[in-house]
Order: C-alpha cells, then structure tokens, then sequence
C-alpha cells in the first residue's frame, strides 16, 4: 500500500503522543521533500520534528512532475508541502493520501486521489483495535494541538464509532 503524507498527520499524532499509528496501519508512509521541511527546519520545532528524522517507516520521496506542483499551488492556491504531496500521490498512483486542509483535500478529491484525514485515521485506528477510544484522542487534538472540528463533525465521529 502506498500512503502519502500531508504534513498536518504527522505533526498532530506526534502532538498527542500518537505518532506510532501511522507505521501501525500502514507500514510505511511516504512524503515529499516539503513536507520534511515544513517538519524539521521550523524554528520553534513543531511536533515529530526530532521523530521523523530517526524512524524507519518515513521515506522522503521527492516529486518528478514540477510543473504540477507549480500548477497546484497557483491555480489552487496549495501551500508547497500540499501541492507536493498531491503531486506525489498522482505520480505514484497511491492508494492514499493523508491530508486534512480543506482546499487541499478539495483539490485531490477532484484529481481523484482517495484521500483520508486525521479523524478517519483515528477512526480506522479504532476499528483495528489500535486504539481504545477516538473521543480521548479528538479532543486532545483539540485541546493541545489546534485541531479544528466542527461540533457537526465531532458528533458524526462519535456516533461512526459508538462513542456518541
């Protein structure tokens, strides 16, 4: 299974002690050299910055297609690590993509890249017995990392996984 990352997944399971999910569900994840960037030459460091230069399951993997990327962030108005794991995810057909800004899963929803957020992998952590409970974990993301959900949202989450 190919799994590209968004930087966001990354630093908010590291945010919540959480990162271990990833390689759990998909054994390796795969991001652009933007999104290592936006990971570890931060000053403040942001979360998974000391993380993700040490583990295995992380390969960065940079993007042949420029003028994609170029296209993604005029005409989308994409930030370079978004527009670069888009990109990504369409030059190595993955089978997902791992991103949660609102434009930028528009955009891959529309170049017909399946994609997933941190909920639902929150979600499918559940369902493979990974976690207890998504409620501890969402409102965690919300409380200490900015995570932002709609009451509507959070209520579906919940009831997706019967914790409503």
């Amino acid at each position: 299974m190919i799994v590209i990352s968004d930087t966001s997944a990354i630093t908010n399971l590291a945010a919540i002690q959480h990162l271990q999910l990833l390689p759990q569900l998909y054994h390796r994840v795969i991001i652009p050299p933007a999104v290592y960037g936006e990971l570890v030459q931060i000053d403040p460091p942001v979360p998974g910055a000391i993380e993700v230069q040490a583990v295995q399951w992380l390969t960065v993997q940079a993007v042949t297609q420029r003028s994609l990327v170029e296209q993604l962030e005029t005409q989308s108005r994409l930030d370079l690590g978004e527009s670069e794991a888009i990109a990504l995810a369409l030059e190595l057909q993955a089978d997902l993509l791992l991103i949660d800004e609102r434009r930028g899963r528009a955009t891959a929803n529309r170049l017909g890249v399946r994609i997933t957020g941190l909920l639902g992998l929150l979600v499918e952590a559940k369902h493979k017995r990974l976690i207890m409970a998504v409620k501890p974990l969402m409102n965690a993301l919300i409380a200490t990392a900015d995570f932002r959900v709609s009451a509507e949202l959070h209520d579906q989450i919940l009831r997706l996984v019967d914790e409503a």
